[in-house]
């Protein structure tokens, strides 16, 4: 189906709108409960020979990073693949996973976008709202906006403007010397400069954080399993 037809279904134009609310509901200044002692990755995988999608969530300590918590929900993938509706996708594995927390996080880091998004509201955004707790979006591919390739350094900690439609939806971060950036955004009750900091805090070693690490590993051995 052409993506512009997805604008033209009941269905989706009903969740097209309903996005347009929710990125009313965004809050881009630190909320954050201080201190941070947990901080989460979440990361959904697919199961397509099941038609089926697995959403987990690991806890991290904040100053250790060890894992604390491990949860994990299985369930049918309930709704298509659409362009810009991918949180609606995603996030009802997430949600349910949450329920079976028994150590809720502080901040959320999410392998997706934030605010710059075409709508103002990726999974990362969506997913803050939704529970209402701090998130970062810090995802491998940029989506919207545009970057000066040329000005962003090759160090780690070097940073470019990520801008779309003439506004700041975000920062290209490089998290490691001379590696591929980092598209890093606000996802909900937090500045884009505090989610900077927390991103090369969560990685010193390697390029991505250590929540998606985690969370990643812990998807791909559930599927493997």
């Amino acid at each position: 189906m052409n993506d512009n037809l997805f604008h033209e279904e009941p269905e989706f134009k009903q969740l097209y709108a309903l996005q347009n609310s929710l990125s009313e509901k965004v809050i881009k200044e630190d909320q954050l409960v201080l201190p941070i002692q947990y901080i989460a990755g979440v990361d959904v995988a697919y199961n397509d020979a099941s038609d089926k999608m697995i959403g987990a969530i690991v806890i991290l300590d904040s100053i250790t990073f060890k894992v604390v918590e491990e949860v994990s929900h299985e369930m049918e993938i309930t709704f298509p693949y659409v362009p810009g509706l991918f949180s609606f996708r995603e996030i009802p594995p997430l949600i349910e996973a949450f329920k079976k927390l028994t150590i809720k996080p502080d901040l959320i880091v999410c392998d997706a976008q934030g605010i710059a998004h075409p709508k103002g509201i990726g999974m990362a955004t969506h997913l803050g709202i939704e529970l209402n707790i701090p998130t970062i979006g810090c995802a491998k591919k940029r989506l919207v906006g545009s970057y000066d390739k040329n000005l962003l350094g090759l160090k780690r900690g070097n940073t470019q403007d990520l801008i779309y439609n003439n506004n700041l939806v975000g920062k290209v971060l490089r998290t490691q010397d001379n590696i591929n950036p980092m598209y890093v955004s606000v996802g909900h009750k937090i500045s884009i400069n505090t989610a900077i900091s927390w991103i090369l805090k969560l990685t010193p070693n390697y390029r991505l954080p250590e929540t998606t690490r985690n969370a990643d590993h812990l998807v791909n051995s559930l599927l493997k399993n």
